[in-house]
């Protein structure tokens, strides 16, 4: 039987070949796919690799449709925080679909290529969907912040174009944080090796593979990567310190309702930002293997969309029973059998 070809075979012959930009298209001399490596060791362990993230994906995108059909057709989900959280299962689907199926279709293949144009639009929107899920976040906490410490004007403020308008923002503070780092990225001249060391076009992997110098392209992605991170991690912080401070003045019976509307925020929130410290943790810690970066990332990739509908569902009476009530429509009627009644004239 043939071996199959390796990852040397698809490198360059040389490494001092410099690629060459001309009006966005990449010349014959230089790199024109990078070739995503993922978790090509791990042999045969990679069938159930696959089985789990297939299995995961199916759940992100049938739990998240969920939320936002249920949201979009129950005239009694029309509050201001369904109207973000379906907004945030929409964001959820597109930033799983950037990377799952591309790994997918590596492990499935054994081999994963990608265009360079294809792989800056997968780093783009890997960057800018992730900020945008964490500007989103901020402006539930920010929602709940006006309906616990300002009820009386809840509906005055959160009206329907402040709504639009919020999430008019949080996508265009992610391009913001996003642009300046992928558009210096894709100005980078590329020679070779063009092996991606990760799952999917992953920035850091991508900028190793840089025919120069790199500083201050790090320095651009670090200053965004914080800009983005602690904008969203201050304001929501900020909200909660006011809600917590509110909450002391009311009474046991209020406290309890207040923190059963911000349990569910609260627990998304704390699972995204622990795991984003844990890729980060993994990324600093030079003794840690490719594997189990990839690993780590896949799992901060997937974990947050997977959990958000699960927890806004238990959490939330009102979701909740909206998609019973969903379910049961699409139950087929029972359908009662005949009865013959005989009647003796």
């Amino acid at each position: 039987m043939r071996a199959s070809p390796g990852l040397d075979s698809y490198l360059p012959f040389s490494t001092n070949d410099r690629s060459s930009s001309v009006n966005g298209t990449w010349g014959p001399d230089g790199v024109t796919f990078f070739i995503i490596q993922g978790l090509d060791s791990l042999g045969q362990e990679k069938t159930l690799l696959f089985c789990i993230l297939l299995l995961g994906y199916i759940v992100i995108l049938g739990g998240n449709s969920m939320i936002i059909f249920v949201a979009l057709t129950d005239s009694k989900l029309n509050s201001p925080m369904f109207f973000f959280l379906y907004n945030l299962s929409f964001v959820d689907i597109i930033y799983t679909t950037t990377t799952i199926p591309s790994m997918l279709s590596g492990l499935l293949a054994g081999m994963n290529t990608i265009s360079v144009p294809g792989c800056f639009l997968q780093m783009h929107f890997l960057i800018q969907l992730g900020v945008t899920s964490r500007a989103i976040l901020t402006v539930m906490a920010y929602d709940r912040y006006v309906a616990i410490c300002k009820p009386l004007r809840y509906t005055a403020i959160m009206t329907r174009p402040a709504r639009l308008l919020l999430i008019v923002g949080s996508w265009s503070f992610g391009v913001f944080c996003t642009l300046p780092a992928t558009s210096m990225a894709f100005q980078r001249f590329y020679c070779g090796p063009n092996v991606v060391k990760h799952g999917w076009c992953d920035p850091s992997s991508v900028r190793r593979l840089v025919c120069g110098d790199v500083t201050v392209d790090n320095f651009v992605a670090l200053s965004c990567a914080v800009v983005a991170l602690l904008t969203t991690g201050v304001l929501i912080l900020t909200s909660y310190i006011l809600i917590g401070l509110s909450v002391l003045k009311m009474g046991v019976a209020q406290r309890l309702k207040v923190f059963g509307t911000c349990a569910a925020h609260l627990t998304v929130v704390s699972i995204s930002y622990s795991s984003a410290s844990c890729v980060y943790i993994s990324y600093r810690v030079a003794s840690f293997p490719p594997e189990v970066r990839i690993v780590v990332s896949v799992v901060y990739a997937a974990l947050t969309p997977f959990l958000n509908p699960m927890i806004y569902s238990l959490k939330n009476k009102e979701l909740r029973e909206s998609i019973r009530r969903t379910l049961s429509s699409f139950r087929p009627a029972a359908v009662l059998p005949n009865k013959d009644v005989n009647t003796d004239a």
